[in-house]
């Protein structure tokens, strides 16, 4: 991060001088397994990237809010005292939508002017909607403690809460919690192992001796407001709500177990909503299955797992796709690649692989041209280490 180019950055657009300039960050995630568990009350086990949204802020006197993207140069401006009406703003709805939720808590928000710099690929699958989410809730809370003279700590779990909010509310995407999450509670070479039910989490060591997670960009952009998300979300529901006829304890999906499903997956009578139950019975054990193996070190069997996932999403779930799949198709007859699949909720975005260091260079070369050579056109490819989560950086004069 370059401070004193974002600040003149910063400057260029709102003027003024650098007093009270502060800047906050928050990292996009990779979802290493556990896709499509988080909205059905299950287990989770991303990791925070260190790729992230980056904040120059500083406060206003009036009850604006400013907004501008140094990649975009399209300025918003906002009315605290109306945030209603920015909905269907093609971008900066899900910055306005924190503020909305913000307020509603009770939280004290000023004006203030914004610009951010992000580096998670948009519509990538890497929650660069979350990484926007939590770094402008974290601005938001301290601009306006500042203002009103509060010294309290941030509580995290609270932002990410809020943040989900705003995505329901005001952007209209009924997302589960663990991009929020993951983007908040991110510590360096830790995944999460999350649990969506009640929130308890547990910060796994990630120990990829002589490997790298390497991330795989299909460059399709998606949109999760095309209704694909929330229908797949309605069909769990359906699965859920048959199920308790024979099980009326249970509160999400993950309440059935494996041998549950297994002896009752007849009362599911309808073939597309039993495919969507059985990806996520069958996930949430594999995410148990797969912190167990990292703990132990195991990464073949981390890497089997991984490529387990992929299947049920692309013939269960059905949320992969052509592009998606042939990333992953090309980066299983590289020798060195133990696990590949997609990562986030799919129709497009990213994979991530379980690679040999030794194997980096080929696998870049030979998957990327092959999906070239079938889709058209190239993907992006990144080595990304495991980082923080949201947080406030010290402004360096």
């Amino acid at each position: 991060m370059n401070q004193e180019k974002l600040i003149q950055s910063f400057l260029g657009y709102f003027g003024g001088s650098s007093e009270k300039i502060r800047i906050f960050t928050s990292p996009g995630r990779v979802n290493l397994i556990g896709e499509h568990t988080d909205y059905n009350g299950g287990f989770v086990f991303p990791a925070a990237l260190t790729l992230a949204t980056t904040i120059i802020a500083r406060p206003r006197k009036d009850n604006k809010i400013r907004l501008i993207a140094n990649d975009l140069e399209v300025m918003v401006e906002a009315d605290l005292e109306d945030l209603s009406q920015y909905k269907s703003l093609r971008w900066g709805n899900y910055q306005l939508g924190v503020a909305d939720e913000l307020k509603k808590a009770g939280f004290n928000i000023i004006g203030c002017d914004l610009m951010y710099d992000d580096k998670v690929p948009l519509g990538s699958g890497l929650s660069s909607s979350a990484a926007i989410e939590i770094a402008t809730a974290i601005a938001l809370v301290s601009l306006g403690d500042e203002a009103y003279g509060k010294t309290k700590e941030i509580d995290m779990v609270q932002m990410a809460l809020i943040s989900q909010k705003a995505e329901h509310n005001y952007v209209g995407v009924m997302c589960g919690i663990m991009d929020q999450f993951a983007s908040a509670m991110g510590k360096k070479d830790h995944a999460i192992f999350l649990d969506c039910k009640d929130l308890s989490f547990e910060l796994v060591p990630v120990k990829l001796d002589g490997y790298s997670l390497v991330i795989g960009n299909t460059n399709k952009k998606r949109s999760l407001g095309e209704g694909k998300y929330n229908e797949r979300r309605a069909q769990c529901e359906e699965g859920l709500s048959i199920l308790k006829k024979e099980f009326p304890e249970a509160e999400f999906l993950r309440d059935i177990s494996v041998s549950d499903y297994e002896g009752h997956k007849s009362m599911l009578t309808d073939d597309i909503i039993r495919k969507r139950v059985e990806h996520v019975v069958y996930e949430n054990q594999r995410v148990i299955d797969s912190v167990t193996a990292l703990k132990k070190g195991n990464l073949e069997v981390f890497g089997e797992l991984m490529n387990e996932s992929h299947n049920s999403l692309r013939d269960l779930y059905e949320v992969t796709g052509i592009e998606l799949d042939t990333l992953v198709d090309e980066a299983r007859k590289i020798q060195g690649v133990l696990g590949a699949r997609m990562t986030g909720a799919g129709f497009g975005g990213c994979t991530v692989n379980l690679v040999a260091n030794k194997s980096i260079d080929e696998f870049i070369e030979k998957v990327g041209k092959a999906y070239k050579e079938k889709i058209g056109y190239e993907a992006s490819f990144y080595i990304s280490d495991i980082g923080d989560g949201g947080r406030e950086v010290e402004v360096v004069v």
